[in-house]
């Protein structure tokens, strides 16, 4: 018998050695032996980029003026040669090879841009989070902001996955209707927009959300084993 190498066997080739491999447990024996499946030439060409966006509402401690003129989330200097060490980053230090730091971004169009909005930019901002488009002032269902930047990578790559993306919360995202300033509770219910329309519902619940990704029903003891 020959030793496994680092290539994949191919569906036809498990389906004609089906009847000799019928004892063998299915996944292991399609993993070549002493490798995992993505370190394997198939698992790395199927293995897909995560895209995991991340609202703070409120914001982080230091990321004010002074935070800034400190360099608490940002390195001081730009280029590869960049310092973690006295930032609020310096644990991500292993894998700075893959990090990219964007600085001096904002949320201008949470800006008031007519009287009537002025005080409304808290509300505005988690809606223009990923959108980066001003919201229409309204605590009716005919709100109106922009695709978001998460829905398009799951647009392009999304047919490429069970779930195409998913939008969690732990804050309270039941409400309804009109909140404050005259804008729709949804504005900051949800960063996640599939069109100017279209919010996208956020789950609270980790029960909703390992049943989403692993199936519902079952035993207590199935599914006790899912987890």
């Amino acid at each position: 018998m020959n030793y496994i190498t680092g290539k994949h066997i191919s569906r036809r080739t498990m389906l004609q050695g089906m009847g000799a491999a019928v004892g063998l447990p299915l996944l292991d024996a399609m993993v070549p032996a002493n490798r995992t499946w993505a370190s394997t030439e198939a698992g790395m060409a199927a293995d897909k980029t995560r895209l995991v966006c991340i609202e703070q509402v409120h914001g982080a401690a230091g990321c004010n003026d002074l935070g800034a003129s400190l360099n608490l989330w940002s390195p001081a200097k730009t280029g590869r040669d960049f310092d973690l060490s006295p930032t609020s980053m310096r644990s991500l230090e292993p894998f700075r090879d893959y990090l990219t730091i964007v600085s001096d971004t904002d949320c201008r169009e949470a800006d008031a841009k007519a009287a009537k909005e002025i005080g409304g930019d808290h509300f505005r901002t988690t809606a223009v989070f990923l959108t980066q488009a001003h919201p229409k002032q309204t605590e009716g269902s005919d709100v109106y902001s922009g695709i978001s930047f998460d829905q398009l990578f799951a647009q392009r790559f999304g047919g490429d996955t069970p779930i195409p993306s998913m939008q969690l919360s732990i804050e309270n995202v039941d409400q309804a209707g009109g909140c404050a300033y005259g804008y729709a509770c949804v504005y900051t219910d949800t960063i996640s927009w599939a069109s100017p329309t279209e919010p996208l519902p956020m789950i609270r619940d980790p029960r909703a959300v390992f049943e989403q990704l692993f199936g519902a029903g079952g035993t207590p003891e199935q599914r006790a084993q899912r987890l």
